[in-house]
């Protein structure tokens, strides 16, 4: 996938260094503008915007092959691949802002993807290679995930959904996010916040369409995006088993092509050895 393109900020700073001088000039004579706090606050804005310079597309896949060296088989690859683009647009917004219940929808959707790999060594150290990828903390994510699905664990479809009326560490997360969510200015909605909450409700056995809709009113969160992001997660999910099966099929028969392979060399090798044998006690007598 291409590189995101570098967007540049000269030209409203431009504009707005343009705008002061106009204010200055004589035929604007016996008006009143308030031209040095009006173009202060463009310029501040526009050295903030000119600082901000997240990395490119390429740059955190190629993050993510540096830490991974290993081949990845090209079902996981695949996904995995998407996941980490999708994921490198959320995490460079602007008002993206960490928090748990993303971190548990991310780590649910891995854990899915993930089962069965071959190797439970190679699985972690891809998970780790792949957050640190996005320049986060790949521990903190497995914490807070097991913090919120330990929670999740003990509540009620009742005592889930009055988050703001009790005290706690998760429950001030959620306060939080609620807050966040409230004023949409550090708060930025995903799937992987999505799939967070759906965990947090099969976790506490409170997965009722009416339980997702009073959780997503006390987060302030729309429920109608939170509902169209499932679904793009359970249909996700059916085609990854459909896969992972047609991969368990193709292994289970190219492991019984190199058997009988291995069975016909073998049958060579015993026929070979035998004539060897043959003609060497003929020689001798």
């Amino acid at each position: 996938m291409a590189s995101i393109p570098s967007v540049s900020f000269a030209s409203p700073c431009r504009q707005a260094a343009e705008r002061r001088l106009t204010f200055a000039g004589p035929a604007l004579r016996g008006f009143r503008f308030e031209a040095p706090k009006f173009s202060s606050r463009m310029v501040v804005r526009c050295v903030a915007a000119a600082s901000y310079a997240p990395p490119t597309v390429s740059e955190t896949k190629l993050n993510f092959l540096k830490s991974y060296k290993r081949p990845i088989p090209s079902i996981y690859n695949t996904v995995l691949q998407e996941l980490l683009v999708q994921q490198h647009l959320m995490r460079y917004k602007r008002t993206y802002q960490y928090d748990a219940v993303f971190a548990l929808g991310f780590v649910t959707v891995y854990e899915q993807l993930m089962e069965g790999y071959p190797n439970s060594e190679d699985r972690d150290a891809i998970f780790q290679a792949y957050i640190q990828a996005l320049k986060e903390d790949p521990e903190q994510y497995r914490s807070d995930a097991k913090k919120l699905e330990e929670w999740a664990r003990a509540q009620t479809a009742n005592s889930l959904i009055e988050f703001s009326t009790r005290e706690g560490e998760v429950e001030t997360i959620l306060k939080d996010i609620s807050e966040r969510a409230l004023s949409k200015g550090n708060f930025s909605y995903s799937r992987f916040f999505a799939i967070g909450l759906f965990r947090l409700l099969e976790l506490a056995n409170a997965t009722e369409p009416t339980v997702l809709e009073k959780l997503c009113a006390a987060l302030n969160i729309n429920k109608r995006s939170v509902d169209r992001d499932l679904d793009v997660y359970r249909n996700l999910l059916s085609k990854l088993v459909q896969a992972k099966e047609l991969l368990k099929e193709y292994v289970d028969r190219e492991k019984k092509k190199r058997e009988e392979r291995s069975g016909t060399q073998k049958a060579n090798e015993a026929i070979t050895k035998c004539t060897g044998d043959f003609r060497s006690v003929t020689f001798k007598l």
